[in-house]
């Protein structure tokens, strides 16, 4: 079987980590919604807040109001916050009209936002009463994506551990892929694993509710997003089994990604060379093609998407960089593990936040590029700091080789956009 690649003489496995428990910087786990409901094609996200969240939603989508998008909000109202009405039954209305006007919808997420009223509502009940009264054809399921309990990309965890109980019992050996991916990338996968030979294969989540997984002892699971780990914890109780693997991004993460796999499912070493030779050797030609503005540059990660530790994997190795800080919402060593072990010693690895203190050891370290949110991103381009909007890295394609170049692309184009205006200004 292809070798896993060869980690360096001393990796970030065993760096003390920087536990920081202050203040931080993060969107809210709504956000999820916007690339959920683009994926699972006959699934609707009702979110019961204000018109904060709905504002949120709106503009973090960009969908004009005659777009039918499967996502909405369920207002909460003066007289509601008041205890004028009864939250539930408005709720069993609003998901009744909504049921008649969108026939095609067949999976249904209540999904919980920070309101101290919304807080209250019991929506795991809420989710099992409208089952009942609409099963079979819809079901009915809740998550929170309230940014006090959820960071950015919690929110598809959140989701995606809320179906796990629910998936039907399978015995079968069988790969389940798991994240909300593309459809076009999704595709990419699934090619890649046919042509290694490994046929039984299912996604969470599935495009459509008929296609929902099975999942028992016999399921055999690798990640595509590392943020996964409540899901990861849910189907480890449903008897499935993870495989370990750095993530996949980059030509060399997702090599190895894939010789996981086939190892697990005992591919032979000459079809899996003939499966992915001609994509890695795509993948390492556009990747080099940013690598003379990359390599040799200091990058600074803030936590956001819990991205962090694979892409500072792909940047330091393939791409040259050095990684000065690398932080992350939450270090699931069961999942980003095997990165962290490729990661080269050196950067700080933090997990939380405490804004204030990053914000100064940023300051201190003036690295070429800062991966940051979009609020800290503006002050600190006004301070002659490059960067690099973290959110970016979670919409647009990323993972496997196809899109290797891309990924590294979106590190490469803020510094060439840097030595152009210091160009200009010296002009």
């Amino acid at each position: 079987m292809t070798e896993m690649p060869t980690p360096p003489a001393r990796g970030c496995g065993a760096t003390p980590v920087l536990k920081e428990r202050g203040q931080r910087e993060v969107f809210c786990g709504l956000t999820g919604i916007i690339w959920l409901h683009r994926k699972m094609q006959d699934a609707f996200f009702l979110v019961v807040g204000s018109r904060t969240c709905a504002h949120l939603l709106q503009s973090a989508a960009g969908v004009m109001i005659f777009a039918e998008p499967r996502f909405a909000t369920a207002i909460l109202e003066e007289s509601d916050l008041a205890g004028m009405a009864d939250a539930q039954d408005e709720l069993d209305r609003e998901v009744a009209r909504l049921l008649e006007r969108r026939p095609d919808i067949r999976q249904l997420f209540l999904v919980g936002s920070c309101p101290s009223e919304v807080i209250k509502l019991d929506l795991a009940k809420a989710a099992e009463r409208l089952t009942q009264a609409h099963a079979p054809h819809v079901r009915v399921l809740n998550y929170s994506g309230s940014g006090i309990e959820t960071t950015f990309t919690e929110g598809e965890d959140a989701c995606l551990a809320s179906m796990v109980p629910i998936l039907p019992e399978a015995q079968a050996k069988e790969l389940l892929l798991v994240g909300a991916l593309p459809d076009v990338v999704e595709d990419q996968a699934l090619a890649l694993l046919h042509a290694m030979g490994i046929e039984r294969v299912r996604c969470l989540p599935a495009r459509r509710a008929d296609d929902a997984p099975g999942v028992g002892e016999g399921t055999v699971y690798a990640l595509t997003q590392p943020f996964l780990g409540e899901t990861h914890a849910a189907l480890t109780r449903r008897g499935a089994r993870h495989i370990p693997a750095p993530l996949p991004f980059g030509e060399e993460g997702t090599t190895a990604w894939l010789a996981a796999i086939a190892t697990e499912f005992g591919v032979d070493p000459e079809r899996f060379e003939a499966a992915t030779a001609a994509p890695r050797a795509r993948a390492r030609k556009a990747v080099a093609a940013a690598t003379a503005t990359l390599s040799g540059k200091r990058i600074f990660f803030f936590p956001d998407s819990q991205l962090e530790i694979p892409l500072a994997r792909f940047l330091t190795r393939e791409c040259g960089m050095e990684a000065v800080e690398v932080a992350t919402p939450f270090l699931h060593r069961d999942i980003v593990g095997p990165d962290l072990d490729l990661l080269p010693e050196g950067p700080v690895i933090a997990e939380g936040q405490d804004v204030d203190l990053q914000l100064d050891r940023a300051r201190a370290a003036r690295p070429d590029l800062t991966v940051c949110g979009l609020g800290l991103a503006n002050p600190l381009e006004a301070e002659g700091l490059a960067t690099k909007w973290a959110v970016e890295l979670v919409f647009t394609p990323v993972h496997f080789y196809e899109q290797a170049g891309d990924l590294a692309e979106l590190f490469a184009r803020p510094l060439r956009r840097r030595a152009r205006l210091r160009v200009e200004a010296a002009e």
